[in-house]
């Protein structure tokens, strides 16, 4: 059982737990941490997105942020983002190789295999930019079906477009841009 920290419109926990089940049946709200892999090539941002697995309860099949899973309750954003880019990617980072960018909310209703599915979630959203080779990596079959690089300004148009490949939250798209934007070198 998934049990997950109750949070107020921040993110910050109430002290209440609830299931991952309940979560997303009655849309409480709950934290996520959501990582960035993103590298510089001829003077333009890249960003690694991964393909969801069929078998994923929302969005499968398509293209979605580099990494990102649920805060498991008591846990904190940061070992949250480790744990998840080295279970979903095989990328075993340190705290100091994830640089923080922000959060932002997720809220949604969709109907999923028959079900209807509520998301309501503060996402913290951290950046990698160590050298990453798609061939070296580990990819949790259970999750994903693979990875690839897109632009990053022509995967933001195409979200903002509703382009159903990819089902990568526009709120992260935003602050990744944001953050990267400022930090160009």
């Amino acid at each position: 059982m998934e049990l997950f920290d109750i949070c107020d419109e921040q993110g910050n926990p109430t002290g209440d737990t609830v299931e991952r089940s309940e979560a997303h049946a009655k849309g409480i709200c709950h934290r996520t941490a959501h990582i960035w892999i993103a590298k510089q090539e001829n003077g333009r941002y890249k960003v690694l997105l991964q393909k969801r697995s069929m078998d994923k309860d929302s969005f499968p099949g398509r293209y979605d942020t580099s990494s990102a899973g649920h805060i498991q309750a008591g846990d904190e954003p940061m070992e949250s983002a480790l744990r998840e880019l080295g279970e979903e990617l095989g990328i075993n980072a340190q705290n100091e190789d994830l640089d923080f960018a922000g959060t932002f909310r997720i809220q949604y209703e969709k109907e999923f295999h028959g079900k209807m599915f509520r998301d309501n979630e503060v996402a913290f959203v951290f950046v990698y930019q160590k050298p990453v080779d798609i061939a070296d990596l580990t990819i949790q079959k259970e999750e994903l079906d693979g990875v690839s690089w897109f632009d990053l300004e022509e995967t933001y148009e195409a979200c903002k477009n509703h382009d159903q490949k990819f089902c990568v939250p526009i709120g992260g798209l935003e602050t990744v841009r944001k953050y990267l934007k400022e930090r160009i070198r």
